[in-house]
């Protein structure tokens, strides 16, 4: 088998022509990039066990990446082995998402506080509890990260590797169908929430949205075009992701009022509410923006984007 991220090639000795590269196939594509994809993976697993910040973030989205592509690009995309390597991925991916989580709101407390003249001893007690519940967490991230099965994910990955890609009609048929399954759900659901503010619902949107950016990555890159889906899928992503991280913040902060009243501690128990309510009065301002965006119609305007590209190239012929 090909290691991830090498290529079968020739040696050629001195004197020797060059060799013309051959046009790459549509099949070649979507060969690559499950390689890419899976190469990815591994390459920021050391760091993320170390618990570094940034191979943390990235081991996530390569993960969330790798489990979308594997459905759509491995040969047999339903396959018990497909099925056992994005089980894995999944636990990966969540386990690291707590971790990422706790960073994003820590920064979120920590520039709010930067922002004021003068903060309370209150304020600063909160933030070293945050900072606390942090390091817990990224901890906790690299025990569980090596109680993952990943000898199994490698060898499982290897299996499909082996086995190779689908072709691309059958890549991009799949993709297909999980752009028209994913995307009526989601219209559905924007439906559903309409103007309220449902964060929770939200974020469930948000998973959806995420899943129909990966596939729309996989199309355009096993076509060989750029549609803009997923430029204009990440935008709507970003946008409820922003709301729900000062909701966590905000849910936060309510558990420390909480537990600090359940104390005796009023002074941090009303510390802990002002600040619960600062934070959600920017989710819900956040909340009105992501309305203005008319979200709904973003995602159709996206999912629009990936069906013109199919029939483009339909009616071009796409040869290579």
């Amino acid at each position: 088998m090909t290691a991830p991220g090498r290529r079968r090639g020739r040696l050629r000795a001195p004197g020797d022509a060059p060799v013309t590269p051959s046009p790459v196939t549509r099949d070649d594509r979507s060969s690559r990039l499950l390689e890419d994809r899976v190469t990815r993976v591994f390459r920021e697993l050391p760091g993320a066990v170390a618990g570094h910040d940034e191979a943390v973030h990235q081991i996530r989205v390569a993960g969330r990446r790798l489990r979308v592509a594997l459905p759509l690009l491995a040969r047999n995309g339903d396959s018990r082995t497909v099925r056992r390597a994005v089980k894995v991925l999944r636990r990966m991916t969540r386990t690291v998402g707590a971790g990422r989580d706790m960073d994003v709101v820590l920064g979120l407390f920590q520039d709010r506080l930067d922002a004021l003249r003068t903060t309370t001893a209150e304020q600063r007690a909160l933030l070293s509890r945050l900072r606390a519940a942090r390091a817990r967490s990224r901890s906790q991230v690299a025990e569980d990260i090596l109680d993952l099965d990943i000898d199994g994910l490698r060898r499982n990955l290897r299996r499909l590797l082996r086995a190779g890609a689908a072709d691309a009609p059958t890549a991009l048929a799949r993709v297909r169908t999980l752009r028209e399954e994913q995307g009526a759900a989601l219209l559905r659901g924007f439906s559903q929430v309409g103007a309220r503010y449902r964060p929770e619902a939200l974020h469930a949107l948000r998973r959806r949205v995420r899943r129909l950016r990966y596939a729309a990555e996989v199309e355009d890159a096993v076509r060989g075009e750029d549609t803009r889906a997923p430029a204009l899928w990440k935008r709507l992503q970003d946008s409820i992701g922003v709301l729900h991280d000062h909701h966590v913040l905000a849910s936060w902060l309510e558990e420390q009022a909480r537990v600090a009243g359940a104390r005796n501690n009023a002074l941090l128990a009303r510390a802990a509410q002002r600040e619960r309510t600062a934070f959600l009065g920017v989710a819900r301002l956040l909340h009105r923006a992501l309305l203005e965006t008319r979200p709904a119609d973003l995602a159709l305007r996206a999912l629009q984007a990936m069906a013109r590209g199919r029939s483009i190239l339909s009616t071009q012929g796409d040869a290579a």
